[in-house]
Protein backbone atom coordinates (compact mmCIF):
# COMPACT_ATOMS: atom_id res chain seq x y z
CA UNK A 1 0.00 0.00 0.00
CA UNK A 2 1.30 3.54 -0.76
CA UNK A 3 0.88 4.65 2.83
CA UNK A 4 2.96 1.77 4.13
CA UNK A 5 5.72 2.27 1.55
CA UNK A 6 6.00 5.94 2.44
CA UNK A 7 6.58 5.49 6.17
CA UNK A 8 10.37 5.16 6.12
CA UNK A 9 10.90 7.83 3.44
CA UNK A 10 8.56 10.35 5.11
CA UNK A 11 10.31 9.98 8.45
CA UNK A 12 13.67 10.42 6.74
CA UNK A 13 12.42 13.60 4.97
CA UNK A 14 11.15 15.16 8.19
CA UNK A 15 14.54 14.55 9.81
CA UNK A 16 16.27 16.33 6.91
CA UNK A 17 14.26 19.51 7.49
CA UNK A 18 15.52 19.71 11.07
CA UNK A 19 19.18 19.84 9.98
CA UNK A 20 21.33 22.90 8.97
CA UNK A 21 21.12 23.87 5.29
CA UNK A 22 24.46 22.31 4.27
CA UNK A 23 23.54 19.06 5.95
CA UNK A 24 20.09 19.19 4.31
CA UNK A 25 21.65 19.35 0.84
CA UNK A 26 23.84 16.33 1.57
CA UNK A 27 20.95 14.31 2.95
CA UNK A 28 18.65 15.21 0.05
CA UNK A 29 21.30 13.78 -2.30
CA UNK A 30 21.31 10.54 -0.28
CA UNK A 31 17.51 10.23 -0.26
CA UNK A 32 17.22 8.41 -3.64
CA UNK A 33 19.69 5.81 -2.41
CA UNK A 34 17.67 5.31 0.75
CA UNK A 35 14.48 4.92 -1.31
CA UNK A 36 16.13 2.33 -3.56
CA UNK A 37 17.27 0.13 -0.69
CA UNK A 38 15.02 -2.68 0.50
CA UNK A 39 15.25 -4.65 3.70
CA UNK A 40 15.94 -8.24 2.65
CA UNK A 41 13.27 -10.74 3.58
CA UNK A 42 14.24 -13.32 6.16
CA UNK A 43 14.35 -16.84 4.74
CA UNK A 44 11.52 -19.08 5.93
CA UNK A 45 12.34 -21.10 8.99
CA UNK A 46 13.52 -24.51 7.98
CA UNK A 47 11.99 -27.55 9.56
CA UNK A 48 11.11 -31.13 8.78
CA UNK A 49 8.20 -31.94 6.52
CA UNK A 50 5.55 -33.99 8.27
CA UNK A 51 5.60 -36.48 5.42
CA UNK A 52 9.35 -36.99 5.84
CA UNK A 53 9.38 -37.37 9.61
CA UNK A 54 7.89 -40.86 9.51
CA UNK A 55 10.49 -42.00 6.97
CA UNK A 56 13.33 -40.35 8.88
CA UNK A 57 12.32 -42.09 12.10
CA UNK A 58 12.06 -45.48 10.42
CA UNK A 59 15.45 -45.05 8.80
CA UNK A 60 17.01 -43.98 12.10
CA UNK A 61 15.40 -46.96 13.83
CA UNK A 62 16.70 -49.34 11.15
CA UNK A 63 20.26 -48.21 11.80
CA UNK A 64 19.86 -48.34 15.58
CA UNK A 65 18.44 -51.86 15.43
CA UNK A 66 21.35 -52.93 13.22
CA UNK A 67 23.81 -51.48 15.73
CA UNK A 68 22.21 -52.45 19.05
CA UNK A 69 19.39 -54.89 18.41
CA UNK A 70 15.63 -54.29 18.54
CA UNK A 71 15.61 -53.74 22.31
CA UNK A 72 18.81 -51.73 22.60
CA UNK A 73 17.55 -48.23 21.92
CA UNK A 74 14.84 -45.75 22.90
CA UNK A 75 12.43 -43.74 20.80
CA UNK A 76 14.17 -40.62 22.08
CA UNK A 77 17.43 -41.89 20.58
CA UNK A 78 15.68 -42.53 17.27
CA UNK A 79 14.33 -38.96 17.34
CA UNK A 80 17.79 -37.58 18.06
CA UNK A 81 19.27 -39.65 15.22
CA UNK A 82 16.55 -38.30 12.90
CA UNK A 83 17.29 -34.73 13.99
CA UNK A 84 13.92 -33.96 15.58
CA UNK A 85 12.62 -33.30 19.07
CA UNK A 86 11.93 -36.13 21.52
CA UNK A 87 8.19 -35.53 21.23
CA UNK A 88 8.07 -35.49 17.42
CA UNK A 89 7.84 -39.31 16.93
CA UNK A 90 4.52 -39.43 18.78
CA UNK A 91 2.87 -37.60 15.90
CA UNK A 92 3.18 -40.81 13.89
CA UNK A 93 3.82 -43.67 16.33
CA UNK A 94 2.35 -44.61 19.68
CA UNK A 95 5.58 -46.07 21.07
CA UNK A 96 8.81 -47.84 20.16
CA UNK A 97 7.02 -51.14 19.59
CA UNK A 98 4.85 -49.57 16.91
CA UNK A 99 7.94 -48.24 15.12
CA UNK A 100 9.50 -51.71 15.24
CA UNK A 101 6.29 -53.28 13.94
CA UNK A 102 6.27 -50.98 10.92
CA UNK A 103 9.97 -51.63 10.35
CA UNK A 104 9.25 -55.37 10.43
CA UNK A 105 6.42 -55.02 7.89
CA UNK A 106 8.69 -53.17 5.52
CA UNK A 107 11.41 -55.73 6.05
CA UNK A 108 9.11 -58.62 5.21
CA UNK A 109 7.96 -56.89 2.03
CA UNK A 110 11.54 -56.31 0.90
CA UNK A 111 12.44 -59.85 1.91
CA UNK A 112 9.59 -61.32 -0.15
CA UNK A 113 10.66 -59.27 -3.17
CA UNK A 114 14.25 -60.50 -2.86
CA UNK A 115 13.19 -64.15 -2.63
CA UNK A 116 10.82 -63.72 -5.57
CA UNK A 117 13.54 -62.16 -7.72
CA UNK A 118 15.92 -64.99 -6.87
CA UNK A 119 13.38 -67.64 -7.82
CA UNK A 120 12.17 -65.85 -10.95
CA UNK A 121 15.40 -66.42 -12.88
CA UNK A 122 15.52 -70.18 -12.27
CA UNK A 123 14.96 -72.81 -14.94
CA UNK A 124 12.88 -75.04 -12.67
CA UNK A 125 11.52 -75.27 -9.12
CA UNK A 126 14.53 -77.18 -7.81
CA UNK A 127 16.92 -74.49 -8.99
CA UNK A 128 14.55 -71.80 -7.68
CA UNK A 129 14.63 -73.32 -4.20
CA UNK A 130 18.42 -73.45 -4.11
CA UNK A 131 18.67 -69.88 -5.39
CA UNK A 132 16.39 -68.67 -2.62
CA UNK A 133 18.80 -69.93 0.05
CA UNK A 134 21.66 -67.56 -0.83
CA UNK A 135 19.12 -64.76 -1.28
CA UNK A 136 17.85 -65.43 2.24
CA UNK A 137 21.35 -65.27 3.71
CA UNK A 138 22.23 -62.17 1.68
CA UNK A 139 19.21 -60.31 3.02
CA UNK A 140 20.11 -61.20 6.60
CA UNK A 141 23.66 -59.92 6.06
CA UNK A 142 22.83 -56.80 4.08
CA UNK A 143 19.76 -55.69 6.02
CA UNK A 144 20.51 -56.50 9.68
CA UNK A 145 18.16 -53.77 10.92
CA UNK A 146 15.18 -55.09 8.99
CA UNK A 147 16.04 -58.72 9.70
CA UNK A 148 16.29 -58.25 13.46
CA UNK A 149 13.01 -56.32 13.57
CA UNK A 150 11.27 -58.98 11.47
CA UNK A 151 12.07 -61.75 13.91
CA UNK A 152 11.43 -59.87 17.12
CA UNK A 153 8.14 -61.10 18.54
CA UNK A 154 5.52 -58.66 17.32
CA UNK A 155 1.92 -59.92 17.58
CA UNK A 156 0.69 -57.06 15.39
CA UNK A 157 3.12 -58.06 12.66
CA UNK A 158 2.46 -61.78 12.98
CA UNK A 159 -1.18 -61.20 12.07
CA UNK A 160 -0.33 -58.84 9.21
CA UNK A 161 -0.66 -60.10 5.64
CA UNK A 162 2.58 -58.33 4.73
CA UNK A 163 4.53 -61.11 6.46
CA UNK A 164 2.92 -63.83 4.37
CA UNK A 165 4.46 -62.96 1.02
CA UNK A 166 7.86 -64.48 1.69
CA UNK A 167 6.53 -67.68 3.23
CA UNK A 168 3.94 -68.13 0.49
CA UNK A 169 6.67 -67.74 -2.14
CA UNK A 170 8.78 -70.39 -0.41
CA UNK A 171 5.77 -72.72 -0.03
CA UNK A 172 4.94 -72.39 -3.72
CA UNK A 173 8.45 -73.39 -4.74
CA UNK A 174 8.64 -76.25 -2.23
CA UNK A 175 5.29 -77.60 -3.46
CA UNK A 176 6.67 -77.70 -7.00
CA UNK A 177 9.81 -79.55 -5.85
CA UNK A 178 8.07 -82.25 -3.78
CA UNK A 179 6.84 -85.39 -5.52
CA UNK A 180 3.07 -85.64 -5.50
CA UNK A 181 1.77 -86.95 -2.17
CA UNK A 182 5.20 -87.01 -0.54
CA UNK A 183 4.60 -84.39 2.12
CA UNK A 184 2.77 -81.29 3.23
CA UNK A 185 4.31 -78.34 1.33
CA UNK A 186 3.67 -75.79 4.08
CA UNK A 187 5.24 -78.01 6.74
CA UNK A 188 8.30 -78.66 4.58
CA UNK A 189 8.53 -74.95 3.73
CA UNK A 190 8.45 -74.15 7.45
CA UNK A 191 11.30 -76.61 8.04
CA UNK A 192 13.33 -75.03 5.22
CA UNK A 193 12.65 -71.59 6.69
CA UNK A 194 13.70 -72.70 10.18
CA UNK A 195 16.92 -74.17 8.79
CA UNK A 196 17.61 -71.01 6.78
CA UNK A 197 16.99 -68.79 9.79
CA UNK A 198 19.27 -70.89 11.97
CA UNK A 199 22.13 -70.75 9.48
CA UNK A 200 21.60 -67.00 9.01
CA UNK A 201 21.80 -66.37 12.75
CA UNK A 202 24.92 -68.51 13.09
CA UNK A 203 26.44 -66.70 10.13
CA UNK A 204 25.78 -63.31 11.74
CA UNK A 205 27.34 -64.49 14.98
CA UNK A 206 30.31 -66.03 13.21
CA UNK A 207 29.48 -69.47 11.86
CA UNK A 208 31.26 -72.13 13.98
CA UNK A 209 34.11 -73.35 11.82
CA UNK A 210 35.92 -76.67 11.68
CA UNK A 211 39.16 -75.13 10.49
CA UNK A 212 40.47 -72.95 7.71
CA UNK A 213 38.57 -74.98 5.12
CA UNK A 214 35.18 -74.47 6.80
CA UNK A 215 32.35 -74.31 4.24
CA UNK A 216 30.55 -70.99 3.74
CA UNK A 217 27.07 -70.51 5.14
CA UNK A 218 25.54 -70.94 1.67
CA UNK A 219 27.05 -74.43 1.37
CA UNK A 220 25.90 -75.38 4.87
CA UNK A 221 22.36 -74.29 4.04
CA UNK A 222 22.31 -76.10 0.71
CA UNK A 223 23.46 -79.37 2.29
CA UNK A 224 20.88 -79.00 5.04
CA UNK A 225 18.00 -78.40 2.62
CA UNK A 226 19.14 -81.29 0.43
CA UNK A 227 19.18 -83.64 3.43
CA UNK A 228 15.76 -82.38 4.52
CA UNK A 229 14.18 -83.02 1.12
CA UNK A 230 15.58 -86.55 1.01
CA UNK A 231 13.78 -87.42 4.23
CA UNK A 232 10.40 -86.14 3.05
Amino acid sequence: MPGQGCVGTCLFSSEILRQPLAVQRLLWNLLPMAQAQRIPELPPKRGYHHGNLREALLEATRHLVAERGPLGFTLTEAARRAGVSASAPYRHFRDREEVLAELARRGFRRFAEQLHQAAAGARDAHEALFRMGPAYLAFAREEPGYYAAMFTFQPTVAADQDTGGAFEELTRVVAAVLPAGSGHPRLVALQVWALSHGVAMLDRAGLPSTGSDAPPAEAVLQKGVTALLRRV
